[in-house]
């Protein structure tokens, strides 16, 4: 199986390096030296890593074969792909490939059909899921312990309990006292009237 690990970036420096997007939990297993990787688009590559490091937060790498700012340009924005066995599970337990939570049913505790999980967006503050409703229409889901209560990979599902209004447009009155002061304040603009 195929899995997207990082987005060349721009070219650091006059010796070849570039920045990269990483997006893989893994990048010292998949973006080592010596990797080999395929690429998209595929007539880039493949490319294998000779070196890598941190610089100011981000991880430079330096390609076989490329010496040059020029070279290391032409490489912006291309998708580096490593290959996984499909069997193969992340080191700590509640850590998933996206292939794992591609597809999977998310429901309510109560068992509420949500939709389905049709991509996973990594962003550098959290991971989202991008789930299709059964309408088509698209939310998106923080991939947080808070929200995101149980991964069942034998199930297919994942369990949510979302805060009000993150799923759907009506979000609950937190308390009956704000409750009260709606009323209160909504009858008092009708009796000015």
């Amino acid at each position: 199986m195929q899995l997207v690990v990082a987005r060349i970036g721009r070219a650091h420096g006059i010796k070849g390096e570039v920045t990269v997007e990483v997006r893989t939990d893994e990048p010292e297993l998949r973006l080592g030296p010596g990797a080999v990787l395929a690429t998209d688009p595929a007539s880039v590559g493949p490319l294998t890593i000779e070196t890598g490091r941190v610089h100011s937060g981000r991880l430079l790498l330096r390609f076989e074969g490329v010496r040059d700012r020029t070279g290391a340009e032409a490489l912006r924005n291309t998708l580096l792909i490593a290959e996984v066995d499909p069997e193969e599970l992340p080191e700590e337990e509640d850590e998933f490939y996206d292939h794992q939570l591609m597809d999977l049913d998310v429901v309510l505790k109560d068992g509420t059909e949500v939709g389905r999980i049709t991509e996973i967006s990594h962003l550098p503050s959290q991971d989202l899921f991008i789930v299709e409703r059964p309408d088509g229409t698209e939310v998106m889901i923080p991939f947080v312990e808070e929200i995101v209560t149980e991964i069942d990979l034998e199930e297919q599902k994942a369990v949510i309990d979302p805060p009000p209004g993150l799923i759907d447009d009506r979000a609950e009155i937190a308390s009956a006292r704000d409750a009260d002061a709606a009323s209160e304040s909504n009858a008092a603009s009708e009796g000015d009237a």
